[in-house]
């Protein structure tokens, strides 16, 4: 693989940081992951708004420049020979003094990886997937909103305990908060149709602010969908019309049924309702969209 680092394309083993970068150090440092339509990164700008205010939180200058990544993001999917590809863009804090910062980290780290998109499911995005509630609770988010930053060990955890439910083939791990209110997967956001409003957990559960859960959102106001973003329960999952989860990667993902830690579905897709309304419209606004097409 062949990643840009600091603007300049280099074999990843010779891309290389400090052992004293911070990023390695105490896990200062931001992501996005993201893909390309056509070579063009979709919702750009919305990924980088979210990574500067986070940078301004960290102390972390970095100031991203959307012209100037996007001619990288280019260089980067040539270099690997990729038309499209799924792109992480990683700033790390940099180099610094063993021990806490006590200024601003003014040396950041900027690396750019893009590897091939996966191959698309299509029975998955038919039939939908399975989502496994975890034990593992979601952690609380180290400032008022959770960042996607590499502090990322609840998620592996969560992701090793997948594991041992030998029912949950292919299945998202889901977390609940510590008040035991849904919050979100492993690497997604949820939403869930409930008497015909659509639901999501509000960021206040302690989950991601998801740039494609706000485009979602966005859609629903574009297209008047009643929408909420709120407090529930699990029992409010077992009694939802439709579920479906989001990411920048997979975009919309139905959810086929949801296990419990003992391996009952508390919850089944029925064979009538594989395209709720509300989820149908989304999804054809969002294909739009990426398509280049009005919402």
């Amino acid at each position: 693989m062949i990643v840009s680092m600091n603007g300049k394309l280099l074999e990843e083993d010779q891309a290389v940081i400090s052992v004293f970068d911070h990023g390695f150090l105490y896990g200062i440092g931001l992501f996005e992951t993201f893909r390309t339509y056509g070579g063009e990164p979709f919702l750009l700008e919305e990924h980088l708004g979210r990574l500067m205010v986070s940078c301004e939180e960290l102390g972390i200058n970095y100031t991203p420049q959307p012209l100037d990544l996007r001619s990288k993001i280019e260089q980067v999917l040539t270099a690997n020979a990729l038309t499209d590809g799924y792109i992480r863009l990683s700033i790390s804090a940099g180099s610094e003094p063993l021990g806490l910062p006590s200024g601003e980290y003014s040396r950041p780290n900027e690396i750019i990886y893009a590897k091939p998109l996966p191959e698309r499911n299509q029975r998955m995005y038919a039939l939908g997937k399975p989502l496994q509630l975890l034990r593992l609770g979601r952690n609380t988010p180290e400032s008022s909103l959770r960042m996607k930053s590499f502090h990322y060990m609840n998620n592996i955890l969560g992701s090793r305990e997948l594991r041992q439910y030998p029912w949950a083939i292919g299945a998202e791990g889901l977390f609940l908060n510590d008040a035991n209110y849904v919050a979100e997967g492993l690497v997604s956001n949820l939403f869930f149709i409930h008497r015909g409003l659509l639901c999501t957990p509000s960021v206040e559960t302690g989950i991601l602010p998801g740039i494609t859960r706000a485009f979602i959102l966005d859609l629903a106001d574009k297209l008047d969908i009643p929408y909420e973003e709120g407090f529930y329960r699990t029992d409010w999952l077992c009694n939802a019309e439709d579920i479906f989860l989001t990411n920048s990667i997979q975009e919309i993902i139905p959810v086929s049924c949801i296990y419990d830690a003992q391996g009952t579905e508390v919850w089944t897709r029925g064979v009538a309702e594989m395209h709720d309304p509300i989820t149908l419209r989304l999804l054809e606004s969002y294909r739009s969209a990426i398509q280049g097409g009005p919402l």
